[in-house]
């Protein structure tokens, strides 16, 4: 069953995904695409999957994610992996965020578990 969007978030999914796309941009993400898993998960509508360059800027990644998002009110539902910089996990309820250390990226593949999951473009993100 989807959890209830907060009161607090009044973008859209994809808005709120495409929104994390730029922040992680701005950070020097790497190998970045927006998946939408709508209708395949019952737990969430977008994952932004991302690299980060080292576990350091892994942890960067996630940091100016949620900094621009909590100016604007938006928190994470839950946040996992921060302290090791290996795998962050993001929840912001109908966006779910993967930070990857690059081997962590290749080991988990999670583009190829979610092979039937449509692409966003990221054009003029």
């Amino acid at each position: 069953m989807k959890k209830q969007k907060p009161k607090n978030q009044s973008q859209t999914g994809l808005e709120l995904a495409k929104a994390c796309a730029r922040i992680a941009l701005d950070a020097k993400a790497e190998d970045l695409i927006i998946l939408d898993v709508q209708g395949i998960v019952s737990f969430t509508d977008y994952f932004v999957i991302m690299n980060g360059r080292s576990t350091r800027h892994v942890q960067g990644l996630a940091e100016a994610i949620e900094g621009e998002f909590r100016s604007k009110r938006i928190k994470a539902s839950h946040a996992e992996g921060l302290q090791e910089g290996m795998w962050v996990l993001l929840d912001f309820d109908d966006v779910v965020i993967h930070i990857f250390y690059y081997d962590q990226r290749k080991f988990y593949n999670l583009e190829g578990l979610w092979h039937d999951a449509r692409r966003i473009e990221l054009d003029g993100i």
